[in-house]
């Protein structure tokens, strides 16, 4: 949704509006470690991500496999938790603004 404020913004004029410089900043700060090498393969008119590799990867494949020892790297029951507490919004909306509405 920041893109596409941003993006309305510039559009209609507003490109020192200070709405759209608070933005830039936030997107200046939010990018200062993007960097790196991305790989695309191009076939008939498709572009097809081929790999990215970056000395500041916030990935790490040794914590992300579920493979691994979970003591080690990521558990599969860590998810429960995320999916309850993403959940109870809904729950609670649910209940707020009935089911049916």
């Amino acid at each position: 949704s920041l893109i596409t404020r941003y993006s309305t913004l510039v559009y209609n004029g507003f490109w020192f509006a200070p709405e759209r410089i608070a933005l830039q900043a936030l997107v200046t700060q939010s990018q200062q470690n993007v960097t790196g090498t991305v790989r695309l393969k191009l076939y008939k008119g498709n572009i097809i991500g081929a790999g990215v590799k970056s000395p500041v990867s916030l990935y790490n494949p040794e914590i992300a496999t579920m493979e691994a020892d979970p003591t080690q790297a990521y558990d599969q029951g860590d998810a429960t938790g995320f999916i309850h507490l993403n959940a109870l919004r809904l729950k609670v909306s649910t209940g707020v603004n009935g089911a049916s509405k």
